[in-house]
């Protein structure tokens, strides 16, 4: 199984969701069973880390982004994944207008999916440390009901 956390520049939220998420697979043995990326919408920061709060943030519960590396969405990764899983409701739309017609993929919002009180992953770009808490915080909770959903499909 593949899956793809994206959100709009691949800088804070997914990578955080696909560090975590990773973190949850090996912890559960499953790791070479499911293959996880992150991406985002635009292309802002192709090739760059991790905002630094981000990896801070992460860090501090035991989860290392450091060799994770911005990339944009392409049309390919409607073929290559299984489920692509937007932080957003603008970025789904994104997704959703780019989607080819025969796409394999699933799309769909990360947090509605796994129904947490909140839709979407807020933004912490431009708020505080308290922004990448409750980003970790949100993104923790929704991995947990994602890896049910992928040991139910294995």
């Amino acid at each position: 199984m593949r899956v793809l956390f994206v959100c709009l520049g691949n800088i804070c939220r997914s990578p955080t969701a696909e560090g975590v998420f990773r973190h949850k697979l090996r912890a559960a043995g499953l790791e070479c069973r499911v293959e996880v990326d992150s991406a985002g919408t635009g292309d802002w920061h192709v090739g760059k880390a991790a905002d630094t709060r981000t990896r801070r943030a992460a860090q501090l519960r035991g989860y290392d982004l450091s060799q994770l590396r911005g990339r944009q969405v392409s049309a390919a990764d409607f073929q290559a994944f299984d489920l692509i899983l937007a932080m957003d409701q603008s970025n789904l739309q994104h997704l959703k207008g780019m989607q080819p017609a025969n796409a394999k993929a699933e799309l769909d919002l990360f947090l509605r999916r796994y129904e947490l009180a909140l839709d979407e992953v807020p933004d912490p770009y431009y708020g505080g440390e308290d922004g990448f808490e409750q980003v970790l915080d949100l993104i923790e909770q929704a991995s947990d009901g994602l890896l049910n959903e992928v040991k139910g499909r294995l």
